[in-house]
């Protein structure tokens, strides 16, 4: 049986910044753990999303997809997100809305709620650690990630969406 609540973590850790989507699985699953909530989540991080990741989505109650951001506003935005065909450049890497998408044509339904936590970045060079600006934010972004795994519900999601925009 699969966890009710899948959690995509994106991100290159040897190019600074886009660092911050592995950082934050390895805080959340050890934060998991500790809470006795482990079960309830299933972790997946990976350089980039591809359009086998649409298979992670089946039998889930929700999906939250996990990426650093140059242009994101500080700290980090939180907003839901839609199945999406032709935005991929390529098979090989897409945005979340494409492996919705591909959800949607392979297994003939409709994909979870599925929301994207995009954490601001600064610096993504090669070989760099997390920038002191990414250490605040990915602070930030884990507070949130802690209320959204204590109430992995729709409501509770849409409600912090909502929040986060007011913010930005």
């Amino acid at each position: 049986m699969s966890a009710p609540l899948v959690v995509f973590a994106v991100g290159n850790p040897s190019r600074g910044d886009d660092a911050l989507g592995p950082v934050l699985c390895g805080r959340l699953a050890e934060w998991l753990e500790n809470e006795g909530l482990a079960g309830q989540v299933e972790l997946v991080e990976d350089f980039q999303l591809q359009i086998e990741h649409a298979l992670d989505l089946v039998g889930r109650d929700l999906a939250l997809f996990i990426d650093a951001g140059a242009g994101t506003p500080a700290p980090y935005a939180f907003r839901r997100i839609a199945p999406a065909a032709g935005i991929a450049h390529t098979t090989h890497e897409l945005p979340p809305e494409a492996v919705l998408q591909v959800y949607r044509q392979t297994e003939g339904g409709e994909p979870p709620p599925a929301f994207v936590l995009c954490v601001r970045g600064e610096s993504f060079e090669l070989g760099e650690p997390l920038s002191a600006a990414a250490e605040a934010h990915a602070a930030a972004a884990f507070a949130c990630l802690q209320r959204l795994c204590r109430a992995p519900r729709l409501d509770a999601w849409r409600t912090e969406a909502g929040h986060a925009a007011l913010a930005a």
